[in-house]
């Protein structure tokens, strides 16, 4: 039987984005079918594998993007959607390969899950893309996504803290802005798509927040605290208002966490 760590090293090491997003959907498939042993014994890779396009860009040197109602400015802004959903796979799937072992099989299921959604939404996206006359790798993206997943490879707790807990939770403070701009272009279809990434994505911080408590408790942390002080050891950004209390709260990722550092 094929380990759950080979498989998700396998998926990691696909480089194109339609056979990563068909593989980690393979993935899914295979575990909740008892086909994968859970354990994860192989060494996950530093970084995956990904296309040559698109170019990857450090944050000083990305084009700004338009905020006007002009196509071109609606795909820069679902192309760079489309990197972050094609890079979520990558670490959906790092974090069941790399620290899967350490958890029970909830864990595995609840992050498979998650892995599935992002492929989901990168193809919702991509699919957009194609009908707007653009597709994934047409335009530069932001090189340092996968910055988190380096400066959290050795710990599960500080990996939880920060991908779904801080990366994923500004993307419930954001998006809703993005869906009421895009119904106010009349774009009725590219908010309908962020409109389902935005329910998934409450999900995906509830699970996060939910095993790095359970987590906290079998090493008797305080949840809050320890936090606190991952954020501020691990996270080289800020947490910046305004949030979207209401979001956070459905996930289960209170005031009490992020309140105090709030910048």
């Amino acid at each position: 039987m094929t380990t759950l760590g080979e498989a998700a090293r396998a998926v990691l090491l696909t480089a194109d984005p339609h056979a990563k997003r068909r593989a980690a959907r393979g993935l899914a498939r295979a575990w909740r079918s008892g086909h994968l042993d859970h354990r994860c014994e192989v060494q996950m890779p530093d970084r995956p594998a990904w296309p040559a396009e698109p170019e990857l860009l450090p944050p000083n040197r990305m084009p700004s993007r338009r905020k006007g109602g002009s196509e071109r400015g609606r795909i820069a802004m679902l192309h760079a959607l489309a990197h972050i959903e094609f890079v979520a796979i990558d670490l959906a799937v790092d974090l069941i390969g790399r620290f899967g072992g350490e958890f029970p099989r909830g864990f595995v299921d609840d992050w498979i899950g998650v892995a599935a959604d992002e492929a989901m939404h990168f193809a919702l996206i991509d699919r957009r893309l194609r009908q707007l006359g653009s597709h994934y790798g047409a335009l530069p993206a932001h090189v340092g996504l996968w910055e988190a997943a380096e400066q959290t490879r050795d710990d599960a707790l500080a990996r939880l803290a920060i991908v779904p807990m801080v990366l994923e939770a500004r993307g419930l403070d954001v998006t809703p802005t993005m869906i009421a701009r895009l119904d106010g272009l009349g774009d009725t279809a590219s908010a309908a798509i962020l409109r389902r990434i935005y329910r998934d994505e409450i999900r995906h911080v509830s699970a996060g927040t939910d095993w790095f408590n359970w987590a906290c408790d079998r090493r008797g942390f305080a949840p809050a605290l320890t936090w606190q002080s991952l954020v501020k050891s691990r996270f080289r950004g800020s947490l910046k208002p305004p949030f979207n209390d209401s979001a956070r709260h459905d996930a289960g990722l209170t005031q009490e966490y992020y309140a105090v550092i709030a910048s």
